[in-house]
């Protein structure tokens, strides 16, 4: 799994009237970041409300997918769970579905020890059918995948990278000492991935491309081509993005991008709820800055994606 650049770690559009997956604004979606040069795909993420899905839907969110996708790009299915033995079950799921990869979280909620975590993902890539990306998010899992296991896990032969979301800059250094043409280090964190890239990262699984696919694509060539002038540019354009994007849980202010853009509609399933009022103005604002809408008028249900911003 030779990637690098700008991996979407993508939405999940639910329908209102049913709650349903919306396919059709997946399908779009997808769509808009090929276009625009996303080098990889993360289909039923944390971004992707992977955990509200029931496993019929897990499956179609895939097929679709890997169907629209056609061998464009890889697509990496969001695979981790609590346990060793689920995890394993969904990234076989995963894999019949036609992924070509799997993102394996560390467990939430369990707190496993370091080896527990060791052998977790050992047993993942043996057993489950497709390479494996470690994901590292403890503010989400509250256990912290070290960067002495994940060395122990590096050599692993069907472990190919992992995306680290911690932004320490100490933290990237430590897990850029042992990265290898055989196991890739990304960055997990869109307000850092500049600096991680500059210094070696291979890219960043991002939340932000899902609304601007081209320019996160152009930040990480610029940061990898270490053009400093063009990355310094191209990173404070997104500083008011990344800030929009944080003001609520993920993915609360994406879907909300989203629907404005007119990529389905602002619905999340329980129990995460639409991004506050308080908020419409600022992520207005930002969306009207970077030409993703024509309309500002917080009223109109979604706004007039600007098709020149994606070229």
């Amino acid at each position: 799994m030779n990637l690098t650049g700008s991996i979407c770690a993508l939405a999940t559009p639910f329908q209102v009237a049913n709650d349903a997956l919306d396919l059709d604004a997946a399908g779009r979606l997808i769509e808009y970041q090929l276009a625009a040069g996303t080098q990889a795909l993360v289909i039923a993420g944390s971004t992707g409300e992977g955990a509200a899905l029931d496993t019929d839907e897990f499956v179609a969110l895939l097929e679709t997918a890997v169907r629209i996708v056609a061998g464009r790009v890889p697509v990496l299915a969001g695979t981790g769970l609590q346990s060793t033995r689920k995890t394993i079950a969904q990234t076989r799921l995963a894999a019949s579905a036609g992924a070509d990869a799997a993102l394996v979280v560390a467990p939430p909620y369990v707190r496993p020890t370091q080896e527990g975590l060791y052998r977790h993902f050992v047993e993942v890539a043996e057993h489950g059918g497709l390479p494996v990306m470690l994901y590292n998010v403890p503010s989400r899992t509250a256990c912290d995948l070290l960067p002495a296991t994940t060395e122990r896990l590096s050599s692993h032969a069907r472990i190919f990278g992992i995306k680290e979301a911690r932004a320490e800059a100490e933290r990237m250094d430590a897990l850029l000492a042992f990265r290898s043409a055989q196991f890739r280090v990304y960055s997990g964190d869109d307000p850092t991935c500049a600096r991680a890239i500059g210094s070696g990262a291979d890219g960043v699984v991002s939340v932000a491309a899902n609304v601007v696919p081209g320019r996160m694509q152009r930040l990480c060539l610029s940061a990898a081509g270490k053009d400093a002038a063009e990355t310094r540019r191209a990173d404070a354009e997104l500083a008011g993005l990344h800030e929009l994007l944080g003001v609520e849980p993920n993915p609360i202010p994406l879907k909300w991008c989203l629907n404005r853009m007119g990529f389905g509609a602002n619905h999340l399933r329980l129990p995460l709820l639409p991004l506050g009022a308080a908020y419409h103005a600022q992520g207005e604002r930002v969306l009207e800055e970077l030409g993703l809408i024509e309309s500002v008028d917080s009223r109109a249900p979604t706004g007039t994606m600007n098709l020149e911003s994606i070229k």
